[in-house]
């Protein structure tokens, strides 16, 4: 008996001393980690205020390459909701909403110092009012780099289980910080750093469009001049095509880049027409979507320009399908159907050299924002809306305006300007400046050169 009082005792002490323990240990807890990444502010906070890139980058993926993820709410900033679901017991299910994020998006510019993201957290982690605050600090002697600050709070109230959690706040909320922080800075660095900041991209639902196209390409170092005479050449196969069979032309060029390598720019150009059916040697064709060419692995390539290349490559003649499963006409024209889905667009008004720059912003917005797209599948490609005027001397007066495209293959249906129901920048038909005007580098101050102008 006495040996059971004994017992008794003891556990009353152990309960008191572990009840005393409880009390003064704090009623909150906080752990936070800090990382410098190359990166524009602007791109880092829109990584951060969607959670589209958040199973590229978070933790969970990694703990549980087989968590679910689903996505609710808005698809940009506060009201944004992502929840998982996983058999791993260091994971279970969980939600994280976008509580708010200061300033607002569209104030932030080269001369934002900082911003706040807060998220709240529902998971299986002990405490309530569970958030991670991400605090981004523009730094370096130009401001192109980015501190980023992630912090876990909670609080344990009287609680005095979940006061002991407090003892384990740098085991797991620690480690998901870190490993999320690691893997954020890889998802960054596979964005173009480019200041998409004057952008303001829109997303549009487009429509299946028969064209008539040439693919063509110049060295990079033959510039504008060499672009202008092989875009000239490749209008005057199509329109005397067009003749030929029949057909009208029924809208402006457009621009497929497929290829803008650093010593060859490759690209095909098209014209809309009026018909999707084309009576090619006597027999009634309907043109079709471009299809990734099939790969035949178990042959070892032949060398460009022998005698086995050209056995291997059939002569294509009208009539037939090419590699893409285009349709062949005469004179290095092709049939096929474009578009059809979802786009990003911007607008670049100004000379050809922009254009290329603006098609980088596009995908680095898209890469921030969570948008998938495969440029090899469905190449980027620009309109010419409106052609340059030049004076008598040859001396542009107005610049051209290209619409520019990058299909997606899962988006929202809008962008955050787009819901916002930011306004556009009208198109500047002021004097233009030098030929070689291009939007600003990333983490410049400037704004494109006066004369030409990002807008949508």
């Amino acid at each position: 008996m006495m040996r059971v009082l004994e017992f008794l005792a003891a556990l009353v002490i152990v309960a008191a001393i572990g009840v005393a323990a409880a009390v003064v240990m704090p009623g909150s807890g906080h752990v936070e980690r800090t990382l410098v990444v190359g990166k524009d502010l602007r791109q880092v906070y829109d990584v951060l205020d969607n959670f589209r890139v958040l199973p590229k980058y978070s933790a969970i993926g990694s703990i549980d390459p087989k968590a679910q993820f689903t996505f609710s709410g808005k698809s940009y900033g506060p009201g944004s909701e992502v929840s998982w679901t996983s058999s791993n017991p260091k994971l279970g299910n969980g939600q994280l909403t976008i509580a708010s994020a200061t300033p607002d998006f569209d104030k932030i510019d080269s001369n934002t110092r900082g911003a706040s993201i807060v998220w709240s957290l529902d998971n299986t982690w002990r405490g309530r009012d569970k958030h991670f605050t991400l605090d981004l600090a523009r730094k370096g002697s130009r401001g192109q780099l980015t501190d980023i600050t992630w912090s876990y709070d909670v609080t344990y109230g009287w609680n005095l289980v979940n006061r002991f959690a407090n003892l384990y706040i740098h085991g797991e909320p620690d480690a998901f910080i870190q490993y999320s922080l690691n893997n954020l800075q890889n998802v960054l660095a596979a964005v173009p750093n480019v200041d998409y900041s004057q952008l303001n991209p829109s997303i549009e639902q487009t429509q299946p469009t028969p064209v008539l196209l040439v693919s063509s390409s110049i060295a990079r170092k033959e510039g504008l001049d060499g672009l202008d005479t092989a875009v000239t050449t490749a209008i005057g196969q199509i329109k005397a095509e067009a003749k030929k069979l029949g057909v009208n032309i029924t809208g402006p060029r457009i621009l497929f880049t497929t290829s803008y390598g650093d010593q060859t720019f490759k690209f095909d150009v098209a014209m809309p027409i009026d018909t999707g059916t084309l009576t090619v040697a006597g027999q009634s064709e309907q043109l079709t979507a471009p299809v990734p060419p099939s790969i035949d692995t178990t042959a070892a390539p032949a060398e460009a320009g022998t005698a086995a290349a050209a056995a291997s490559s059939p002569a294509l003649t009208p009539g037939n399908r090419d590699r893409y499963g285009r349709l062949v006409l005469d004179n290095n024209v092709r049939g096929a159907m474009v578009f059809g889905g979802a786009a990003l667009k911007g607008v670049w008004s100004g000379t050809f050299a922009g254009v290329p720059q603006i098609r980088d912003m596009l995908k680095a917005y898209a890469q921030t924002h969570g948008y998938q797209f495969d440029v090899v599948v469905s190449p980027s490609y620009d309109i010419l809306v409106q052609p340059e005027v030049k004076d008598a001397s040859g001396a542009i007066t107005t610049y051209a305006k290209y619409d520019v495209y990058l299909p997606l293959s899962s988006a929202p249906q809008q962008t955050p300007e787009q819901a916002a129901g930011i306004r556009q920048p009208s198109m500047d038909t002021g004097a233009p400046a030098s030929s070689s005007s291009a939007p600003a580098p990333a983490g410049s101050a400037a704004a494109p050169a006066s004369g030409a102008s990002v807008a949508n």
